[in-house]
């Protein structure tokens, strides 16, 4: 039973990569290997001096102790990272969400409190533009049609009054020739008479 043991220690300990134990003076392989060759041999059996196994069993145990306070700090350091992981890509998460939400605002303008997409927006912009252009052309168009409507009546009003002067004298003045006659006409009855 104890060979079993023993040789359940030796495959362990080979298994694992040669590791240094507390006596710095030999690896765990090295060990092993003296404790076998300084070993007598009985029949079919070694014989192995208890201190020597002793000392090896305590190298053993040094080793896999080191061993499991390395891989504690392993799995420590993986839960860390695992965490730190974790945290990375909900903050990638975050930021692609934000970049997302950055493109769709890059790519459009709030007009009236909805976002709308530039090309959509420009389209809109410049058909009002269109349409205001027109509607001052059309305005334009009609005011110099008025104006020139304007100016012309205005003419043929000024030439009108003026016609209407000429008029106003020329009856003035026959009025004020028939007055005259009239006058002379009277006159000359009431010398007769």
């Amino acid at each position: 039973m104890k060979v079993h043991i023993l040789l359940f220690y030796i495959t362990l300990c080979l298994c694992i990569a040669p590791t240094v134990a507390q006596d710095s003076k030999n690896t765990l392989d090295e060990q092993f290997t003296d404790v076998f060759d300084k070993s007598n041999r009985y029949e079919d059996y070694k014989v192995i001096k208890i201190f020597k196994l002793n000392n090896l069993r305590k190298s053993v145990r040094d080793s896999i102790a080191l061993i499991e306070k390395d891989l504690s700090e392993a799995q420590g350091t993986i839960s860390q990272q695992a965490g730190e992981i974790g945290t990375l890509t909900q903050t990638v998460t975050n930021l692609q969400s934000e970049l997302s939400t950055s493109k769709s605002k890059e790519d459009g303008i709030e007009f009236f409190g909805s976002l709308i997409k530039k090309s959509t927006y420009k389209t809109s912009m410049w058909s009002i533009i269109g349409v205001l252009i027109l509607t001052a052309l059309l305005f334009f168009y009609k005011f110099r049609n008025s104006n020139a409507i304007t100016k012309a009546s205005n003419i043929k009003l000024s030439e009108t009054e003026a016609e209407f002067e000429a008029h106003r004298q020329r009856a003035l003045e026959r009025e004020q020739q028939l007055r005259r006659k009239l006058q002379d006409e009277i006159n000359k009855n009431k010398k007769a008479l």
